[in-house]
């Protein structure tokens, strides 16, 4: 591929302490670059700017500086292996961890009476029965599958989600309280739809669902709490994270914390229109072109590592697997970690990104102190073997990056960040 057909911007992983990025080439202008991971333990798997388009001038143009919630994450990729956001729902208002998921649209807590519930952090989430969402409520038909739905209880609406780990949620769908911290400094109490999760099955593989009480659905569809939101008037359709290299970070709905001028824009397909994706992509090794391309791309927030399908999985480990030979690297045969390790010692990030060539996936745009390593891990899995469908950019590939999704304007944007601190109101200050 051309340098001059490349627009866009590469995204860098900022892993600071145990995430190994082997991408800090300059690579042609977009790409995204991938990851390798350096850890022994891990246990949970779950673009040069070009001149701004008339999309991106209307969004710097027609802002309204709508007030915008902001949440603190915690964890990390490695040792936790997830992160999570506390929400307060409820009358009396109670502290739930929530996994924060661009992949999916409903919110849901595990819930009583629970038939089968997981480890979780805090008691299942107890419902009004005053707020139970009828089988009619359009909220209710946004989350069931094209045709005439019909509840299998006719005062309830019932839901069943599979999250591609293999991990399910059933239960039935309830509104009830969530208490907002807005950046004007008023405190919201809105009515909003969430899942009553009654029955939560594990997924069969490694990277297995982790602790929590429930899922936070980031989606762009009907019943996501940002779209709730939006159709309530509170914030403006868009929402925004920062991932931590080390742990930690915020995420926030909203506008008015970002400088649209300083990201880096890209449009989200038409073709894939329920994700946040950046459409087709074209894998590149580096600096060149593997011949793999249109590789249907999503950003899931809800997963951690990066998964391609098997061919381009194939095709880039043959070529990881060729240099580090190269480089008189031993495969770690005893260590289980992740599908591909090699042996160190590996004293430093910069160190370890001598061996590796720079990896990315190049899209079309709209214009500490390190430790020592025992091994060093290619942090992309097999998605076909994991029963992906689409090639998934995971949280590991989004630290030091705040990444914001805009739904009014159909657009994906980014630009490297430390993720600390909060980010402040362009209108009011925190």
């Amino acid at each position: 591929m051309k340098e001059e057909d490349q627009v866009g911007v590469m995204l860098l992983l900022q892993v600071l302490q145990l995430v190994l990025l082997l991408s800090l080439c300059e690579l042609s202008s977009s790409s995204l670059a991938l990851n390798y991971v350096d850890h022994q333990h891990q246990q949970n798997g779950r673009k040069s700017v070009q001149p701004i388009t008339e999309a991106i001038a209307s969004l710097l143009l027609n802002r309204d500086f709508k007030s915008s919630v902001v949440f603190p994450i915690d964890g990390n990729v490695y040792p936790i292996g997830f992160y999570n956001v506390t929400l307060h729902i409820g009358q009396p208002s109670k502290p739930y961890f929530l996994d924060p998921d661009t992949g999916s649209d409903l919110t849901w807590l595990q819930c009583e009476p629970c038939f089968a519930c997981t480890e979780a952090p805090h008691p299942p989430y107890k419902h009004n029965n005053d707020y139970v969402v009828p089988p009619e409520d359009p909220l209710c038909k946004s989350l069931q599958p094209p045709g005439d739905y019909k509840s299998k209880t006719p005062s309830r609406c019932d839901y069943e989600i599979q999250y591609a780990d293999g991990f399910s949620s059933r239960g039935f769908l309830v509104k009830d309280v969530f208490s907002l911290n807005f950046t004007g400094g008023k405190t919201t109490k809105p009515l909003l739809a969430l899942g009553c999760g009654y029955d939560q099955t594990p997924g069969p593989g490694p990277y297995h669902h982790h602790p929590s009480d429930g899922m936070l659905g980031l989606g762009k569809g009907k019943s996501s709490i940002l779209s709730q939101l939006n159709e309530q008037g509170y914030v403006r359709n868009v929402i925004g994270h920062c991932f931590k290299g080390q742990g930690g970070g915020y995420l926030f709905f909203g506008d008015d914390l970002y400088d649209p001028s300083s990201l880096s824009w890209t449009q989200m397909s038409p073709k894939h229109p329920e994700h946040y994706s950046p459409g087709d992509a074209e894998l590149i090794f580096g600096g060149k072109t593997t011949g793999i391309k249109k590789l249907r791309t999503v950003f899931d927030s809800g997963t951690s590592y990066t998964y391609l399908d098997s061919h381009a999985y194939g095709t880039l480990t043959d070529l990881v697997k060729k240099e580090a030979s190269e480089k008189k690297l031993t495969v770690a045969e005893n260590d289980q970690t992740l599908s591909l390790c090699w042996e160190g010692p590996f004293k430093s990030l910069e160190e370890a990104s001598k061996y590796f060539k720079p990896m990315a996936l190049s899209f079309n745009s709209t214009d500490g102190k390190a430790r020592d390593f025992k091994n060093v891990c290619l942090g992309i899995l097999n998605g076909t073997e994991e029963g992906a469908t689409f090639n998934i950019i995971g949280d590991i590939s989004m630290q030091g990056k705040m990444v914001i999704f805009d739904n009014e304007n159909q657009l994906i944007g980014w630009h490297p960040d430390k993720c600390d601190p909060f980010p402040k109101s362009k209108a009011v200050s925190i």
